[in-house]
């Protein structure tokens, strides 16, 4: 209950923060600023952390001076901004404007990897994390479209200084795609759909090898051959699991 109560609190504090409103000062200094004043004060605030803030300046260069000498940057910031701010909606959109109007910037690749980051960090659920609950059964779209982004850009650009960590984060992503797999399966499993069973956790194997996900599947895979009466699958998967998992508490029953 305590922990629920902080996460509560965490929340509600962090809702407060970020809805905070610009003041009449700050709108009047908006308005008259020029470029270079609006682009320092965006810059301040980011070092700061004050990303909300940072916002409202850098959108109103985008919008007031689309064509002035720090374009580019400000689409960066601003991408960057949305990023810190937890806004996916906002981030993608402005990602997705980027790479259809500057396909050849010379940081291309880190707006490639900030999709992938956008994409992974909406797939987290604040409350599911404060609470430590284990929700991998939630729809996979974010994670998916995530694991796309960092394989576009490890496979076109790989040389770039964001491939490594773009590799070790489809790591994870692949074990939480998974992970879904599994759930699924398990599901139809209840629903006594053994045959959806079994192919469920086949695309464990096929598309996600040697996730911690594999011996999960191999045992679905087997319960659903034995259940459909498929002798010979089934020995094959127990051949499977005992080449590599032979501890396994299936194959000693």
């Amino acid at each position: 209950m305590y922990k629920f109560a902080q996460g509560v609190a965490l929340v509600i504090l962090s809702l407060a923060l970020t809805a905070c409103s610009s003041s009449p000062k700050e709108d009047e200094f908006t308005q008259k600023a020029s470029p270079d004043q609006l682009y320092t004060q965006a810059r301040t605030s980011m070092e700061l952390g004050n990303y909300s803030k940072a916002v409202r300046s850098l959108e109103a260069l985008d919008s007031r001076y689309p064509f002035g000498p720090h374009k580019t940057q400000v689409q960066l910031d601003l991408i960057y901004a949305y990023y810190k701010m937890d806004d996916a909606a906002s981030g993608i959109a402005n990602i997705d404007r980027f790479l259809r109007l500057n396909p050849t910037h010379p940081n291309i690749d880190y707006v490639h990897y900030m999709r992938g980051l956008t994409n992974m960090q909406a797939d987290n659920y604040l409350f599911h994390d404060l609470m430590n609950i284990d929700r991998t059964d939630r729809d996979p779209k974010n994670a998916q479209d995530a694991f796309k982004d960092f394989d576009r850009l490890i496979k076109s650009y790989p040389n770039s200084k964001y491939a490594a960590d773009a590799q070790h984060r489809m790591q994870f992503l692949k074990n939480r795609l998974a992970q879904y797999s599994i759930r699924v399966a398990e599901y139809y499993i209840k629903m006594n759909a053994w045959s959806a069973a079994a192919i469920r956790a086949q695309t464990v194997m096929e598309k996600f090898p040697g996730t911690p996900a594999t011996e999960r599947a191999l045992e679905i895979m087997s319960e659903a051959y034995e259940e459909l009466g498929q002798e010979k699958l089934q020995e094959h998967i127990k051949m499977v699991m005992r080449a590599n998992f032979p501890n396994n508490k299936m194959l000693t029953n």
